[in-house]
């Protein structure tokens, strides 16, 4: 087995990265696969929380790295998927703690018994952000459809450029539709044309997600909810399979008759 990694990231904070994470980790899972989340955000800590794991933490990435436990004594495995596992932040160190060559030596380790390791990088572009993407064998940009987040991702993507990273992925996470038709925000399509990168998935905005968070069940394991399914969609394309993007109520209609209008 040799497992791959996935490494999300944003540049701006508060797009929905760390519950990206969370849901795709949980799809992964639900689908058969066996999956390390690796919370990079050192001296926060959220993924936990989000994950519902909080309460059983004994050891951290920080623990690992300084050989203070071996990485198995760190994982937690999930309550609710036997094979989702979670290597949680340490919150009392600063991300000097580990070095980019710490996170490649600790994935190539994770991918002998895992398909899959996602490690939720932190906001920004400084020594975090370049321990997070260290081991990537695959990157993935979380935006929300605003220019402020838009810009920062574009910042992200150049700075992956300049460390040959290989193109990215992106996911536009909150689109709601009813203000994309009032151009109150921003289409999936002007953040494409912005941005220039494959878009792998559209989560729509969804109310549920933050009472999700706070109980610590991830969206994706509700079979109702929209941004749900939108996760795990994303999670079946990481995987290789073709999914048609869902339509988002009226949206397809309103680009039709938009082109229509163009045309005129």
């Amino acid at each position: 087995m040799t497992g791959k990694v996935l490494t999300i990231t944003s540049g701006k904070g508060g797009v929905g990265k760390t519950t990206a994470v969370a849901n795709l980790a949980v799809a992964l899972a639900a689908d058969g696969k066996k999956v390390v989340c690796i919370d990079g955000d050192i001296g926060l800590r959220n993924l936990d929380v989000v994950m519902g794991l909080e309460n059983r933490i004994v050891y951290d990435l920080v623990d690992v790295v300084e050989g203070r436990c071996k990485t198995r004594q760190a994982m937690i495995r999930d309550k609710r998927l036997p094979e989702l596992f979670l290597i949680p932040a340490a919150q009392t160190r600063d991300k000097n703690a580990v070095s980019p060559s710490d996170m490649v030596r600790l994935c190539d380790e994770l991918r002998q018994e895992v398909d899959w390791i996602l490690i939720d990088s932190p906001a920004g572009i400084e020594r975090g952000f370049r321990n997070a993407i260290a081991p990537a064998d695959k990157i993935l940009i979380i935006t929300n459809p605003e220019m402020s987040a838009v810009r920062d991702a574009d910042r992200v993507v150049g700075l992956l450029e300049a460390e040959e990273k290989g193109a990215p992925s992106l996911v536009v996470n909150r689109l709601n539709p009813a203000m994309v038709k009032r151009g109150d925000m921003l289409s999936v399509d002007d953040v494409y044309d912005l941005l220039r990168i494959d878009v792998i998935g559209i989560v729509p905005e969804d109310e549920n997600v933050i009472v999700a968070s706070n109980k610590g069940v991830p969206l994706a394991l509700e079979a109702k909810s929209r941004a749900g399914q939108a996760f795990r969609n994303i999670s079946r394309r990481l995987n290789g399979e073709q999914v048609p993007f869902m339509e988002l109520e009226s949206q397809g209609l309103w680009d039709r008759l938009t082109r229509l209008a163009g045309r005129r």
